[in-house]
């Protein structure tokens, strides 16, 4: 365990950040699903609509560098392929 008080407000701060991560992650794993179900059933208002928000998402991850920046632009290449397609 921690023996300074920097050392335990530092181990509160990685509890905090590590939780945001998770749900960050999570939120895109589940939109990358929505957009893989919308292109299955075929409807191309819902594929893009899904699109636009799991692009957003992407953003956001990339912003504080928590995905790294070719996983996100390979991200967005394929939702854009599909979206046009």
């Amino acid at each position: 365990m921690a023996n300074t008080k920097s050392a335990l407000k530092y181990i509160r701060k990685t509890e905090g950040r590590t939780l945001r991560n998770r749900q960050i992650k999570s939120r895109l794993k589940t939109l990358a699903k929505k957009v893989e179900a919308s292109v299955a059933a075929g409807d191309k208002d819902a594929i893009i609509a899904a699109t636009r928000l799991y692009i957003s998402a992407l953003d956001k991850a990339a912003k504080t560098g928590l995905v790294h920046a070719n996983k996100i632009a390979r991200h967005k290449a394929r939702c854009a392929a599909l979206a046009a397609a």
